[in-house]
């Protein structure tokens, strides 16, 4: 059955179908809320600006972007944002899209913690940020209106949800803090683990193998 909230269709596709099941047994209930929240909040924002959308793509790059902070599919060795990225392309690829949408999702989960920059670029790239920055910092709060917040956070609540994110943010990458050099990340580390000292870009010009 077709589900609607805030106006927003939730894609119902076998591979939308597939992606909210793969979520919802790899991701706590905060990361699965989360998640669908950035879905909603994203389309309405994208709605809001009238752009034109693939609803099933950005379903994808909102429901995956944070995979690489559960324990199912978090790595050591690389951002926690490119764990996710990867983790929907081979999915996508699964279901037979490659190519330029497959792009698309990669790239919205990879730099969902850029600044700015996805602002600028595809529909889907720029509505994952879009709605994650409203979920996570309040970016855009007063876009999207109080009935439709409203209605959003009765689908999927977030009960303490600021300290719940933070401590997800920090599980998920305190066993690789160097990947956290010169992104948003590094905030989290630095309160939240005792001993981190973030890198520093001047440090890293100064002492590199060039001798001036």
């Amino acid at each position: 059955m077709t589900e609607t909230i805030a106006g927003v269709r939730i894609p119902d596709s076998a591979l939308a179908r597939e992606a909210t099941e793969l979520v919802r047994d790899a991701a706590p209930p905060l990361l699965f809320d989360h998640s669908r929240r950035v879905f909603l909040f994203g389309a309405l924002r994208g709605r809001e600006q009238g752009l034109e959308f693939d609803p099933e793509l950005l379903y994808v790059g909102a429901m995956f972007h944070d995979l690489g902070l559960t324990e199912r599919f978090r790595r050591t060795d690389q951002r926690f944002e490119i764990d996710g990225a990867d983790e929907a392309r081979s999915f996508l690829g699964r279901h037979g899209i490659t190519g330029d949408g497959a792009d698309r999702v990669w790239t919205a989960i990879a730099l969902h913690t850029t600044p700015e920059i996805p602002l600028h670029m595809a529909p889907e790239v720029a509505l994952v940020t879009r709605g994650v920055e409203l979920d996570v910092l309040g970016i855009g709060y007063h876009a999207v209106s109080d009935a439709d917040r409203a209605a959003v956070v009765a689908a999927h609540p977030r009960p303490d949800f600021k300290d719940g994110i933070l401590a997800a943010f920090t599980d998920g990458i305190k066993d690789r803090p160097e990947t956290a050099f010169g992104n948003v990340k590094a905030d989290v580390l630095a309160h939240f683990v005792p001993g981190f000292r973030r890198g520093d870009f001047v440090e890293v010009i100064q002492h590199s193998d060039w001798p001036e």
